[in-house]
C-alpha cells in the first residue's frame, strides 16, 4: 500500500491555538502510523472571503490543490458561537466536489468552555455536502486551557489518546472507499 498523504487545516487564526497544538498531536499520531504530512495553517494564507464571481487567488490554489492532493483531511476548529470559525468556513468555501469527493476527513473542534457538539455536527454537513467521507471517530475538547500543559503536552491521558486516534484512523481509512447503501433489502 502507497504511503497516505494526511493534511490537517487549522481553523483558529489565534497565536497559541489549542486547535493547532490538539492537530500536531494527531498529526503525530499519522507519521507514527506511516503517513506523510502536512499541517496547513490558515494564518500563512491570505484568503479573501470567497467570491464565486472573481478568480481564485493564488494562495486559495495553493490550498486547494494541497487538500486535493490529501489521502484523508483533519478539519480542526475553535468553537466560536457554537459553530466553525469564521476562517475554516471561509476556506471550505473555496473548496468543493473536487477537493473532498471521496476523501476521508476527520473532524476536531476545540472550545473555551463545554459545548462543542453543534460544531462537530456543521463540520460534517459541510464534509458531506461535497460528498466526503468523515471517521465515525471525532473528537471535542472542552475547557481547551485546562487541557494542556506548558510544554503543550495533554494532560488527560485519555483525551490525548482520543486525538491520536483520530490521527491513526485517518492512515488506517485513508483509501477507503466506502459503498453507500441505498437500497433495503427484502426477501420474499
Amino acid at each position: 500500500m502507497d504511503q497516505p498523504r494526511v493534511v490537517a487545516v487549522a481553523g483558529s487564526l489565534r497565536d497559541g491555538s489549542y486547535t493547532r497544538l490538539a492537530l500536531e498531536h494527531a498529526l503525530d499520531a499519522a507519521r507514527e502510523a506511516g503517513a506523510s504530512t502536512a499541517l496547513l495553517d490558515l494564518r500563512e494564507y491570505d484568503l479573501p472571503v470567497y467570491d464565486p464571481d472573481t478568480e481564485n487567488p493564488s494562495e486559495a490554489e495553493t490550498l486547494m490543490r494541497e487538500i486535493r492532493e490529501a489521502d484523508a483531511v483533519l478539519l480542526g476548529t475553535p468553537v466560536y458561537h457554537g459553530t466553525i470559525s469564521s476562517a475554516l468556513k471561509n476556506a471550505l468555501d473555496y473548496c468543493g466536489f473536487d477537493e473532498f469527493e471521496d476523501t476521508t476527513t476527520g473532524l476536531l473542534a476545540v472550545a473555551g468552555g463545554g459545548t462543542f457538539g453543534p460544531t462537530l455536527e456543521h463540520l460534517r454537513a459541510s464534509v458531506r455536502a461535497v460528498h466526503g467521507w468523515t471517521l465515525p471517530h471525532q473528537v471535542g475538547i472542552r475547557n481547551a486551557s485546562d487541557q494542556f500543559d506548558d510544554e503543550g503536552e495533554f494532560l488527560d491521558p485519555a483525551l490525548e489518546e482520543r486525538v491520536r486516534k483520530l490521527g491513526r484512523q485517518a492512515v488506517e481509512y485513508a483509501f477507503i472507499e466506502p459503498e453507500p447503501r441505498t437500497e433495503h433489502t427484502t426477501t420474499a
